[in-house]
């Protein structure tokens, strides 16, 4: 029999319009916690949705003790949705992934799989399943911020990331309010010189609606975001690294995983 892990975990969903997809993504999460963890919980952060989504997560969180539900009364924005669920989660390691269902929660298992030794266990898309246009966005976009921020993961868009409290902690408060959110955190990883672990994950069709980061319109408006995030990153290292950071060692170097690792 599996023995259950000593720590505990937090896995929060930011919500947006997935009526249709949440309820399985909790379901598939919780297979992986009961197994797993004797303390888990589950956060889903409803922003501002108007399919119903609100509703159903407060079914979740009805169904279980363990879920919580939190609600922005208006859509505010990716960023703001993570910044939420990292200040509502409590244990001492913290998952989150996207409530569109392109990622399998079940996967949550292979990131736990080498979370020892790492700070942060960060997926990369095994192949990216969306329209040639989201592929060469999301491309351009890679490039802006590796080149900005000197980030060389294999996917800086993959938002399928686990992380130990203690990084939350120390790269927290987090500026960005949309959706280059996960570059800022990426950022201020690379900065304090955490090792992150990078492990494949697979990538689907999203079943339902469409992505609101990657357009054109709000891909212009991530550039800039980009952009005046690098401004005041040159300008004043106080939000990249401050007095808490820690010295960079030679653990602190990113280690790329293939799939057989």
């Amino acid at each position: 029999m599996e023995q259950k892990s000593p720590n505990s975990i937090s896995v929060f969903f930011p919500v947006y319009n997935d009526a249709r997809s949440i309820g399985k993504l909790v379901t598939d999460a919780e297979g992986v916690l009961r197994r797993r963890f004797d303390d888990w919980e589950i956060v889903l952060v409803n922003d501002g949705s108007r399919d119903g989504s609100g509703g159903v997560v407060d079914a979740l969180a009805a169904s279980n003790p363990r879920i919580r539900a939190i609600h922005h009364g208006r859509n505010r924005g990716y960023g703001c949705v993570v910044r939420t669920g990292f200040a509502a989660c409590t244990k001492d390691l913290i998952f989150y992934t996207d409530g569109d269902g392109q990622f399998d929660a079940k996967e949550l298992d292979a990131l736990l799989d080498h979370a020892d030794g790492a700070d942060v266990v960060n997926g990369f898309k095994i192949q990216r399943d969306d329209h040639v246009v989201r592929k060469i966005e999301g491309r351009l976009y890679h490039a802006v911020v590796r080149m900005f921020f000197g980030v060389n993961l294999k996917d800086v868009d993959c938002d399928f990331r686990l992380f130990r409290r203690h990084v939350v902690e120390d790269i927290t408060p987090l500026l960005c309010s949309g959706g280059v959110v996960g570059a800022e955190i990426l950022a201020k990883v690379h900065e304090r010189g955490y090792r992150v672990v990078q492990v494949p994950v697979h990538h689907y069709p999203r079943p339902y609606g469409r992505s609101q980061f990657f357009c054109f319109r709000h891909l212009g408006w991530a550039i800039v975001e980009l952009f005046v995030m690098c401004f005041k990153r040159v300008a004043s290292n106080r939000d990249f690294a401050g007095p808490g950071r820690r010295r960079k060692t030679t653990a602190g170097q990113d280690r790329p995983l293939s799939a057989g690792n």
